[in-house]
């Protein structure tokens, strides 16, 4: 199966980088590009691309809300795109807001070559990227822009989780692969893959990146806790 993917970025530059890239992969074509939001969201609808990659900082609709508009308005049971966002980091505010507008991921401008291709098709599976190191830095940075757990009540959906489906919930919030957490809870990786499938059924998460967020939001995992 080939990987469609739509580049959205306001540099020509930056673009024509990524898309040196992408193209010499066999399993990957551009299938177009936008210097805004708002082109972004029309070459969405007419292109159908399999995967955005969407710059955060451009003039007009930024990528925030181009990531809104592009995931709001697909017509239900048809074509979603996935949204994976690129970001400065040191100088974007907005990531926590990405995610929340419905981002499947986010990579740094300077990911290496080979990570942003594993990235994409990462993404386009229907995962999600969450960097434990970078997840935990900017969560933790951008905190005090989330409800902590005494501003706001656990949702009712949590408690529908078992114990070890809290469990694992907290360990993909520390950004952690299903490997990682089998080695962790001492199971196989098809068990783990059972409990987040549970975990986001269950708390109606599109991906992990949410799982993420939402276990921040209601207290499960608290800013700077984890080292």
């Amino acid at each position: 199966m080939t990987i469609r993917v739509l580049l959205v970025d306001d540099q020509p530059l930056l673009r024509t980088g990524f898309r040196l890239i992408l193209e010499a992969e066999p399993d990957i074509t551009v299938v177009g590009e936008a210097g805004n939001g708002s082109t972004a969201q029309d070459q969405s609808r007419a292109l159908l691309p399999d995967v955005v990659l969407m710059d955060i900082r451009m003039p007009g609709v930024d990528g925030i809300d181009a990531t809104r508009r592009i995931v709001r308005d697909a017509a239900p049971g048809a074509h979603v795109p996935r949204v994976l966002v690129l970001t400065t980091f040191d100088l974007d505010e907005y990531i926590v807001e990405a995610l929340r507008a419905g981002a499947s991921g986010f990579l740094l401008k300077d990911v290496p070559p080979d990570e942003l291709v594993q990235a994409i098709r990462v993404v386009a599976a229907g995962d999600a990227i969450v960097a434990p190191s970078v997840t935990r830095r900017l969560l933790d940075k951008f905190a005090t822009r989330l409800p902590s757990a005494h501003q706001q009540a656990t949702p009712a959906r949590v408690h529908r989780l078992t114990e070890r489906e809290l469990e694992v919930l907290r360990l993909i919030a520390r950004g952690m692969s299903n490997a990682e957490i089998a080695a962790e809870l001492v199971v196989s990786e098809t068990t783990v893959k059972t409990h987040v499938g549970n975990v986001l059924t269950k708390l109606a998460l599109r991906d992990r990146v949410q799982a993420v967020v939402l276990a921040y939001e209601t207290g499960l995992i608290t800013p700077g806790a984890i080292p």
